[in-house]
């Protein structure tokens, strides 16, 4: 089974890019080992982003979520997203 990982971000966030980045990049070199799905909170057609961004008491973006638990608040390197998911694998 992937190990899911969720980008919560925002439209506006100067650093959520980056962390979208991160996820791919670990996405292109991890294959089919994990999925990623990318989560707009402030998106006025997916009101059910922000609660799940609530669930996950989630307080600032960008933030990556791995397997329902919060990995990281900030946008991390790829490097350091790489290595966290090879650690779950």
């Amino acid at each position: 089974m992937a190990i899911k990982v969720e980008v919560f971000s925002t439209s506006t966030c100067p650093h959520c890019p980056a962390a979208i980045d991160a996820a791919q990049q670990a996405k292109d070199k991890l294959g089919d080992a994990i999925e990623v799905e990318s989560v707009k909170i402030d998106d006025p057609s997916n009101p059910e982003n922000r609660e799940r961004a609530m669930n996950y008491q989630i307080m600032a973006v960008p933030t990556i979520v791995i397997d329902g638990e919060v990995a990281f608040v900030g946008a991390p390197y790829p490097e350091e997203l790489v290595e966290k998911l090879e650690s779950l694998l």
